[in-house]
């Protein structure tokens, strides 16, 4: 198949995709299509189906491609390698802590960012020098930069620059320092169990921050449209 076909076949699951991405991970080593004497890229159904796995576990996990990588040769040559669950913290090169002994976010790269969220760089510089997306040691970035990134884009396209988008990342800021507050005590505990406790209540009082806030935000635009 060329990678016209590819793209048609993978737009169905993965309607973002782009012949861009496509390339990026061929680049990357995570699929390696026949060439023509032409140069041609020539796709088989292995491949299309290596790159829909690969797609997947992005998606749904967030994992850095060098893991999925690593993931999808362990399976070729028979080796059963369970993937953490999504939300969890992948265990991949720079991401457990060694002095803790317990796992840390998995990040990604400034190059991996781009191509995974389909952005520009010029646009990337523009959320970064508004604090939307920071980058952190040695350049690289926590994985929820992905899905920061895809959603500024998409609010951009009703007209929504990141100058209006600094409040959103205020009230995110305070809402964080709340579910700090509750959990510093059990992430100081020395016993492991607790730290863990504390990592999986902060995760609950996320996910049931960002409720409210939705439900707060509908409440307050049903009373100024009727």
């Amino acid at each position: 198949m060329s990678i016209g076909t590819v793209l048609l076949r993978l737009r169905d699951e993965f309607p973002e995709v782009t012949i861009s991405k496509i390339r990026f991970l061929e680049a990357e080593g995570l699929v390696e299509p026949q060439r023509t004497p032409a140069g041609y890229r020539k796709f088989s159904p292995a491949d299309v189906d290596r790159l829909a796995q690969v797609l997947r576990m992005q998606r749904d996990h967030y994992l850095p491609l060098k893991v999925i990588r690593e993931h999808l040769d362990a399976l070729a040559r028979g080796e059963r390698v369970p993937l953490t669950p999504a939300g969890q913290a992948e265990i991949a090169e720079g991401v457990w802590d060694q002095d803790r002994g317990e796992p840390t976010a998995a990040r990604i790269g400034r190059s991996e960012l781009l191509a995974t969220a389909e952005v520009s760089e010029d646009q990337l510089t523009e959320w970064e020098s508004y604090g939307l997306i920071s980058p952190g040691p040695g350049g690289s970035y926590e994985a929820e930069a992905v899905t920061v990134a895809r959603l500024v884009a998409e609010l951009g396209r009703f007209g929504l620059e990141p100058r209006h988008l600094r409040a959103v990342r205020a009230a995110a800021e305070r809402e964080a320092g709340l579910v700090e507050q509750v959990v510093a005590p059990l992430r100081r505990h020395r016993n492991p169990q607790t730290r863990a406790h504390a990592e999986a209540t902060a995760k609950e009082l996320a996910e049931l921050s960002v409720r409210l806030h939705a439900a707060l935000v509908q409440s307050a635009l049903k009373v100024r449209f009727h």
